[in-house]
């Protein structure tokens, strides 16, 4: 496997001295976001990171390689090249091989980063069971390898074009434990309470480091759901978030946007019915997970003890 990754100079120096490191998706970069805003985000929560005192790790297909950190160049290139493919799991071999350009989901970012042997991995928001699946059977991939792939997910929730009940009756189901951090409830991505309860409730970078720690070490391989809710001060109303998402949701339908490009759709169509401000809350909370998420890593990688599944 080993043969299929490139770490940049930065990522190969942290592993040598033994430093933490946190990745990163590219999804976010190819398809969550408009240029430049795109890259722009990208290199302040990679410096938000750097801050905190771990080391982050964007991770992309390019060239044949699973790179495992990223130059100014290459974030560039994703964030402008309409043709990078949106990289899941069925995905990850065939744009490898065929040596295209790849952005990274929740899910392939989560496989690479357990290769490369990172435990921390700071995202947007997870995908999750969409509304009307029932029929669809359209879920995430990133729900099953949070299932599988033993990597803890520092997150806002899920977005509210999702239905947020199943999607967490779904993970309870497969034994992803989910981590409500500052709150009880679990959080809507755009807005900080969809409603719903976290598993459990832990505030501290210690205590979370401890949790997930413990499920790894007794052989509880998945990942955790590290759902870490928008600052208050940079989350949209509820109210008007969820009267706009169902104006979207109707309008994908209507244009007949399904599979991978319903979530960039209606990403697109939040923020234009939103002026902007949607955008705004966007880079607010993946700011906010990152510094929560170096913390997590800078903490499990003090704790004695820790041993990979």
């Amino acid at each position: 496997m080993q043969q299929f990754l490139l770490f940049s100079p930065e990522v190969a120096a942290a592993r040598a001295a033994g430093k933490p490191v946190v990745a990163l998706e590219s999804t976010i970069i190819s398809h969550g976001m408009p240029y430049p805003q795109n890259v722009e985000m990208a290199r302040e929560v990679e410096q938000l990171i750097r801050d905190a005192g771990a080391v982050p790790a964007t991770i992309a297909i390019i060239g044949g390689k699973i790179c495992i950190g990223l130059s100014n160049e290459q974030l560039e290139l994703l964030g402008t090249s309409p043709d990078a493919m949106k990289v899941s799991r069925r995905d990850l071999a065939f744009v490898v091989a065929e040596r295209r350009l790849g952005a990274t989901t929740v899910a392939a970012t989560m496989i690479c980063a357990a290769l490369a042997g990172i435990k921390v991995f700071v995202t947007g928001g997870i995908g999750g069971v969409h509304r009307g699946a029932e029929t669809s059977f359209d879920i995430s991939a990133d729900l099953q390898e949070l299932a599988r792939t033993s990597v803890a997910v520092v997150c806002a929730g899920v977005k509210s074009i999702l239905d947020i009940g199943l999607t967490l009756e779904y993970l309870e189901t497969h034994g992803v434990p989910v981590i409500g951090v500052g709150q009880p409830g679990f959080p809507a991505f755009f807005t900080r309470d969809s409603g719903f309860k976290a598993d459990f409730q832990m505030d501290g970078a210690l205590e979370q480091a401890a949790f997930i720690q413990t499920k790894w070490a007794l052989g509880l391989a998945g990942g955790v759901v590290v759902a870490n809710p928008v600052p208050e001060a940079s989350a949209m109303p509820k109210e008007e978030i969820d009267r706009i998402t169902e104006q979207a949701l109707g309008e994908a339908a209507q244009r007949g946007v399904t599979g991978k490009a319903v979530t960039p759709f209606l990403l697109s169509r939040i923020k234009e019915l939103t002026a902007g401000r949607s955008l705004a809350t966007n880079i607010a909370l993946v700011k906010h997970n990152a510094v929560v998420g170096a913390k997590l890593a800078l903490a499990l990688h003090d704790l004695p003890g820790l041993q990979p599944i």
